[in-house]
């Protein structure tokens, strides 16, 4: 069989224990380039070292941000894209079906599938990224974001947008496999920041308009829910059948506890004034 005929997309800074493992599942790509933000480690030699086109980004600190900017400059051999995230690790199974993808659609879903310790994790809540797309038929929005602490470069956590109405949207069966959760210390501080910048979000209603109107409605609700970090905990363990996971899964459903729970907070001192988000970063 040839290479899948798909550009792939890896945006790292400082990812030298990761990137590795990442570039190796994609070997069966025919384009894949690593857009690098000005890595202090190895990133950048491991990925040269393996083949790889690299191509340089440095933030001014505007839009575009760093995965529309790859959108806008970056020269790609084919229109259809594929953003993997360098912590990402595309399966065999998934691969097959991007091969055989007859794309009936303009973009679609993958699925993210947590790993901790070298073990997928087979039940509760998996992330969903709208990352295989083709490029001419959507964009990431811009967010009255730069001013809000814990993205910084690269856009927040919510999907690109079609450019018109015509564009339509599927979802993959297989996931991708995210070995984020490596480091559970690391874990909650990243995640701390990214509280900070979903609390400012809502608080403004910054958030753009989710791609498959259902989802949107969902998002809403989920948002403004009373016991929003209980729900998240209930949603992971028990309807998702997290507990089916063991010690695992409860890690999992404790996390999107904790999250949610620190995003209530940030919310509740940014209404009392307590808190000021502008340009302020957690220690």
């Amino acid at each position: 069989m040839g290479k899948i005929p798909v550009s792939v997309l890896v945006v790292t800074k400082n990812e030298e224990r990761a990137i590795g493992r990442c570039l190796r599942s994609l070997s069966n790509f025919d384009d894949v380039m690593v857009i690098d933000s000005c890595s202090s480690d190895r990133t950048v030699e491991i990925s040269r070292g393996m083949g790889t086109r690299v191509e340089e980004f440095s933030w001014n600190g505007q839009y575009p941000k760093k995965r529309q900017w790859c959108l806008e400059h970056l020269v790609t051999k084919y229109a259809r894209v594929l953003f993997v995230d360098a912590d990402e690790v595309v399966p065999p199974e998934l691969e097959a079906e991007i091969r055989a993808l007859e794309w009936t659609h303009d973009g679609y879903f993958v699925h993210g599938r947590y790993v901790m310790g070298d073990k997928a994790l087979r039940f509760g809540m998996m992330n969903n990224k709208l990352c295989l797309f083709d490029k001419s038929k959507f964009m990431f929005p811009v967010v009255d974001d730069l001013d809000l602490p814990g993205m910084g470069e690269i856009e927040g956590h919510y999907q690109p947008v079609a450019k018109d109405n015509r564009a339509s949207v599927g979802c993959l069966k297989n996931p991708v496999l995210h070995y984020a959760m490596g480091n559970m210390d690391a874990w909650e501080r990243r995640h701390e920041r990214y509280a900070r910048w979903e609390a400012g979000m809502i608080a403004r209603g910054a958030y753009p308009k989710d791609p498959v109107e259902w989802r949107k409605r969902l998002k809403n609700i989920f948002r403004t829910m009373p016991l929003r970090p209980w729900a998240a905990f209930v949603h992971s363990y028990v309807l998702k059948l997290g507990f089916m996971d063991g010690r695992n899964g409860l890690k999992m459903a404790g996390s999107r506890y904790r999250y949610y729970r620190m995003v209530s907070d940030f919310s509740r001192q940014y209404k009392d004034g307590a808190q000021d988000f502008s340009l302020k970063e957690s220690a």
